[in-house]
């Protein structure tokens, strides 16, 4: 079982301003990720590797997106940034 650490600023806040129904559907998929942040046989979780650091990508539905990394130690999944799809191929491209 891993801890859930959401970062304040940036994923926190994005989260707190989407619609209920929204925020509701994009925790659920956060909270998954206690049991197993890393990919497997469903195909809603990626490893990536950007800008040299490795990270992860949760995609939720076809609407958002939440990258997050492992911290395998202190068993801990720290979420870095929940966008739309749309906003993560123009950050990141399409990877």
């Amino acid at each position: 079982m891993y801890d859930i650490l959401i970062e304040r600023h940036r994923a926190q806040a994005y989260l707190d301003a989407l619609p209920e129904k929204s925020r509701r559907i994009v925790r659920e998929h956060i909270l998954r990720l206690k049991e197993d942040p890393y990919p497997g046989h469903r195909g809603d979780k990626e490893r990536l590797v950007i800008d040299g650091y490795e990270m992860y990508r949760l995609h939720v539905g076809r609407s958002y997106t939440v990258f997050y990394r492992i911290d395998e130690e202190a068993h801990v999944v720290k979420v870095l940034d929940i966008m739309t799809l749309e906003e993560a191929h123009k950050r990141y491209g399409r990877l």
